[in-house]
């Protein structure tokens, strides 16, 4: 691939490809890897990749999580997807933000009534003595919400990672990979591209 076949836009880039790749992987397309710091140290775990546009990539989870912590105390934060069917695979990096009450209103209704009952349920990352004691919690939320709508929990929601450096990796024979990295100063700044070294 050369750097005239390789477009200007990194996000427009990964669109296409996620779409490619939701086709074609046999598991979550969509998975990806958060990391962030806690206290000089880097620290990492898979989430869902929610929607992406030209602001950048969202997902949701509970706020006062480690990762709600950690984003809180330190809003910057590195993503990874790979693709191994296709040999592809994306790194991104950049600041983060919540969603506004209206996406994440909007994202939390979407998911089956199920999951938005374990929401309510979970004290996300916090210590739990026996599965029996949360299946409990479970049970007493779903009878608090009988016959009613479950709506989002206050410290649950959606965040927008907002890239300032993008990089595309596309696997080649004998590692002879492509690399192409878009980096930026600033969200509202144009992308500049260099293809690396493999």
């Amino acid at each position: 691939m050369t750097r005239e076949q390789h477009p200007g836009d990194p996000i427009a880039i990964f669109e296409a490809a996620f779409q490619e790749a939701r086709a074609r992987e046999p598991f979550e397309a969509n998975a990806m890897v958060l990391s962030t710091v806690k206290e000089g140290r880097p620290r990492s775990r898979v989430v869902l990749l929610k929607a992406v546009d030209a602001r950048g990539f969202q997902f949701h989870t509970n706020y006062e999580s480690d990762k709600g912590r950690e984003i809180e105390a330190s809003p910057f934060v590195a993503l990874n997807f790979h693709w191994p069917k296709g040999e592809e695979q994306v790194r991104a990096e950049g600041p983060i933000e919540k969603l506004s009450t209206e996406e994440s209103d909007a994202y939390f209704a979407t998911r089956p009534r199920k999951s938005r009952i374990g929401a309510w349920a979970s004290d996300q990352s916090r210590p739990l003595a026996t599965r029996e004691a949360f299946e409990a919690r479970v049970a007493e939320v779903e009878q608090r919400f009988e016959g009613v709508d479950v709506p989002r929990p206050p410290n649950w929601g959606g965040y927008l990672v907002r890239p300032l450096r993008i990089e595309h990796w596309y696997g080649q024979e004998n590692r002879l990979h492509d690399r192409f990295v878009y980096v930026r100063d600033r969200v509202d700044a144009p992308w500049s591209m260099t293809r690396l070294f493999p």
